[in-house]
């Protein structure tokens, strides 16, 4: 029995409603609404599939989370050809490329070119038919690629379906498949975390992430489509073929892509070779890796006059970046052991400048690295910033050594307590299993109380190793135990830093919320997002450990493999003790409350950053406040914030905020709308900026366990074709 034609109605709004969030949040950068709305609405879709089967749609929203491992990737031949690109490395390449240009154009007359960032990535090239996505090849050799539809679906800002009129009957959409600096950053931190190698640059991990078997993994690994290009087209009768390829990369941005950022037309090779000279500058502060700028003829009539050399485009070049590498020496190299007992190398080197920052440390990872790039302590290395942001030891310069140099032997016990160290089955890294240890008790106590855990003010990190060096404290409980003579001990502590401490030390026993203690706990793969998940759904911390994978499964933005690791915290012996410990000192907050009202405001439903020091209150206070009236309240400045309520001080914050266009609002307008239902931002003394574009955020900072480390056309029967890379 078919579905009622109610259902299909209503199967139909929700999948168009979901890819327009999708294209708001993943690619303007504009969401509208908050995750727990598009989970909502997503569940719903999801469960109208399972019970109308009938209703399948392999490019509906739902297929963007990934299924069950494949056995292998088919091969498949492109309808035409996927390029190279020829390179210069410097102005005079590029000015002898423009000389071949107006010889092979001689008649065209003035010679305008395309230009746009060259994205250090993956090509892709992604079929439509009738504007519904149909198959999805990686470039391969350049003529058969591996077929990779099913992880593509999986990537959030790839249109599924196209909106644009007229549509071509056949589209052949070519981009590059890539990691943002910040994901790349994220996913390092994650891949360590689990006792994983971590990726040697962004291209690799978007590349590895692509192929991967198993599409549930590639949906977690935040890729995303930037289309540059197309391959065959077929015009439906009537509708007029582009003349030049910026048209083309207008209906691309038209039909729902993302397009390269800071693409221009430049009318003269003068202005390409400026253009060139602005993105080396540029660079760094850029949101994903480049290594160049690609300029194309405009005139696609013109890029088919000059045609194909065996290999590459005439009409194309690639200027690429100089490389950004520096030499230095390897003195030593440090092992350290972070909160989840992971080793983790960390190189110490002769402090060298690198793209405008000196580097004096870098992470190496795990053994596995070390022994690959076969470094030896003494080595002359050449370093580099990967992703223009985390410090990499690249290679030896071996030809440099003078023979004292010496091999590192990875330690077989743990440099903190001394117990041996152990492999995990399917782990890179090795681990001190030891729950115990000092380092790891140091790193689990000083996350316990930072702004990531509890956010206990006046017990911060020094406080916190003070109390570990000195044998007073050794677990989290251990804090709330806390005797005014015990502190008489420590550096610096008169009666009224004493009288303080115990009070934040107290109003963190009886004022916490369950999110926040959940949060505090390091729980492997919890993180303040699922920490508020889990509070709202259970009453206590002997609920959440009552619980099943199964019940946690079920719980929105909790997969298998999270739940299965909130399963097995809650089980392991020491872990029971630390939470009975919690409840004997009277540290229990109850949750279960379900999804919080909020007061209505001019303030719901937006995004804000507070920076600065805000007169009157706290940003703690402030950030409390804003959620209670509906806000979310991020810690990093970038397009998505509504508003930056700035104090004094506000730094660099305020000026990235500048730089963006976002608006800035002083305390005092801040409290004006939190306190005024639907009210517009006060205009007097409103600060305006003009709107950059996007792609100007900066990138979060890289954190890691080893803390501190810096670290054609083709109208209905025509044989004219566009062979475009």
């Amino acid at each position: 029995m078919s579905a009622p034609q109610d259902i299909v109605k209503q199967v139909e709004k929700l999948r168009e409603e979901l890819e327009y969030h999708n294209r708001q949040y993943y690619v303007l950068d504009t969401p509208e609404i908050e995750d727990n709305e598009y989970d909502a609405l997503f569940r719903q879709l999801r469960a109208l599939e399972e019970q109308y089967p009938e209703l399948d749609d392999p490019n509906s929203p739902t297929r963007r989370v990934g299924g069950q491992a494949a056995p292998g990737f088919e091969q498949q031949q492109h309808s035409l050809p996927m390029y190279s690109l020829d390179n210069v490395f410097d102005l005079d390449g590029w000015s002898a490329f423009v000389d071949r240009v107006h010889r092979g154009l001689d008649g065209f007359g003035r010679v305008a070119f395309w230009v746009d960032p060259k994205l250090d990535g993956l090509a892709c090239e992604i079929v439509y038919e009738n504007g519904q996505m149909t198959l999805a090849l990686t470039r391969g050799d350049g003529v058969t690629g591996e077929v990779v539809t099913t992880n593509m679906r999986t990537v959030r800002n790839l249109p599924l379906q196209l909106k644009s009129s007229p549509l071509p009957t056949r589209l052949e959409v070519r981009g590059e498949v890539v990691m943002l600096k910040r994901d790349f950053q994220r996913l390092n931190e994650m891949q360590e975390e689990e006792g994983n190698r971590a990726f040697a640059n962004p291209r690799n991990a978007a590349a590895g992430s692509l192929r991967l078997l198993d599409s549930s993994i590639t949906a977690k690994r935040r890729l995303s489509f930037i289309a540059y290009g197309v391959g065959d087209v077929a015009f439906p009768e009537g509708a007029t073929p582009w003349k030049t390829h910026g048209e083309m990369m207008a209906f691309l941005e038209d039909a729902g892509f993302t397009v390269p950022f800071q693409a221009s037309l430049c009318e003269s090779p003068e202005d390409v070779a400026a253009y060139y000279q602005r993105l080396t500058d540029e660079r760094e502060t850029l949101p994903v890796e480049i290594d160049g700028v690609v300029a194309k003829v405009n005139s696609l009539e013109a890029q088919q006059a000059l045609g194909f050399t065996a290999r590459a485009p005439r009409f194309a070049m690639a200027l690429k970046f100089p490389a950004v590498e520096a030499e230095t020496i390897l003195e030593s190299i440090e092992i350290q052991v972070g909160r989840t007992g992971v080793l983790t190398p960390v190189a110490h080197l002769q402090p060298v400048e690198v793209g405008g920052v000196t580097v004096s440390r870098a992470t190496l990872h795990n053994e596995e690295e070390i022994q690959k790039k076969g470094l030896l302590v003494g080595d002359t290395v050449k370093v580099r910033r990967a992703g223009d942001v985390i410090p990499e030891v690249v290679r030896p310069v071996t030809e440099k050594r003078t023979g004292k140099e010496e091999k590192f032997v990875f330690p077989t016990s743990c440099p903190s307590c001394g117990s041996s160290v152990e492999r995990l089955p399917g782990e890179v890294a090795l681990r001190c299993l030891n729950v115990s240890c000092p380092s790891v008790m140091r790193r689990k106590l000083t996350h316990f109380v930072s702004k990531a855990g509890l956010d206990m003010t006046r017990v911060g990190v020094k406080l916190v190793e003070q109390l570990i060096d000195k044998g007073i404290v050794s677990h989290p409980a251990d804090l709330f135990r806390l005797h005014r003579a015990e502190l008489h001990k420590l550096d610096r502590m008169g009666e009224k830093t004493i009288d303080n401490t115990m009070k934040a030390i107290d109003a963190a026993r009886t004022e916490s919320s369950l999110e926040r203690l959940i949060a505090a706990m390091g729980i492997r793969h919890v993180g303040e997002q699922t920490a508020k998940t889990l509070a709202r759904s259970f009453e206590d911390l002997e609920a959440i450990g009552a619980a099943t994978v199964e019940e946690l499964t079920a719980l929105p933005d909790i997969g298998p493999e999270v739940a299965g690791s909130i399963h097995a915290f809650f089980r392991n012996a020491d872990n029971h003790r630390m939470i009975e410990d919690f409840r004997e000192i009277g540290l229990w907050p109850r949750g279960g409350k379900g999804e919080e009202p909020v007061a209505e405001s001019a303030v719901a439903g937006k995004t804000l950053l507070f920076t600065g020091t805000l007169e009157g209150m706290s940003r703690p206070e402030a950030s409390k406040l804003a959620e209670a009236h509906g806000a979310r309240v991020v810690k990093a400045i970038s397009s998505k914030v509504d508003y930056l309520v700035a104090g004094a001080k506000a730094g660099s914050k305020l000026r990235k905020a500048q730089e963006l266009g976002v608006e800035v609002l002083d305390l005092e307008q801040f409290l004006a709308m939190v306190q005024a239902p639907g009210a517009e931002t006060p205009a007097e003394n409103a600060v305006e900026f003009d709107t950059v574009s996007e792609g100007s955020a900066e990138p979060e900072k890289a954190a890691s366990d080893a803390q501190g480390t810096e670290v054609e056309t083709r109208s209905a029967g025509s044989a004219d074709q566009y062979s475009l890379i």
